[in-house]
């Protein structure tokens, strides 16, 4: 069986619609300073992926650099939010209703972004990894963000099990023979909306699939 079917998505969904319900958005409407990083290595006009993409502060910023994009998300409220947001800034964003665990990894993108996603454990984050490798095109980009283990001593944003965390040497093992462009853990202020902000514990990581896989 699917990892991804032993993990509840009812119960996830209704927390996070239950978050974004608010008027505000929960974490600002600017893109991460990861998605403004990240923007600098992505070719032009290329096919992106979003996973978790909630409110669409990120897609929609990467949207409006040129970029053909679709995002995801499990929680329609924030996905109702999202399109508020494209409307808002004249871009167009391909938005789905999905559970991550349950994503078909058939299509084919040039770089795949998951920005702040850790709400899975080990075992399906090396699933969803699995499938991210899959997704991507040959010389194609993965770009992670996320909190390394020690941000639940922090308490600035994130889940509460350090399990879910990122930690690099795990990140490379579940890219194997990838180019890695980007590894990086280092605390930094943020202040992202109302639910990230003050010192946070943060990882990235990018990494180019080989040519010839």
């Amino acid at each position: 069986m699917s990892l991804g079917r032993l993990f509840d998505p009812v119960h996830y969904r209704r927390m996070w619609d239950e978050r974004y319900r608010s008027a505000d958005y929960l974490f600002g409407k600017e893109p991460s300073a990861f998605a403004l990083r990240a923007a600098a290595l992505l070719p032009a006009r290329a096919e992106l992926l979003c996973l978790g993409d909630g409110e669409g502060r990120n897609s929609v910023y990467l949207a409006g650099l040129g970029h053909r994009v679709t995002a995801m998300d499990l929680s329609e409220v924030a996905l109702a939010k999202a399109r508020t947001l494209a409307a808002e800034r004249g871009v167009a964003v391909e938005l789905h209703h999905a559970d991550v665990a349950q994503w078909d990894w058939s299509r084919p993108f040039d770089a795949v972004l998951g920005i702040f996603i850790q709400f899975a454990p080990p075992a399906l984050r090396r699933e969803i990894h699995a499938g991210i490798a899959r997704a991507v095109r040959p010389g194609g980009l993965v770009l992670l963000h996320g909190y390394a283990p020690r941000q639940v001593g922090y308490g600035t944003g994130g889940p509460s099990a350090a399990e879910n965390m990122y930690e690099l040497a795990d990140l490379a093992a579940d890219f194997p023979g990838w180019e890695r462009l980007v590894a990086r853990d280092a605390d930094e202020e943020i202040h992202e909306g109302r639910a990230h902000a003050g010192l946070s514990a943060l990882v990235d990581f990018v990494a180019r699939k080989p040519l010839s896989a």
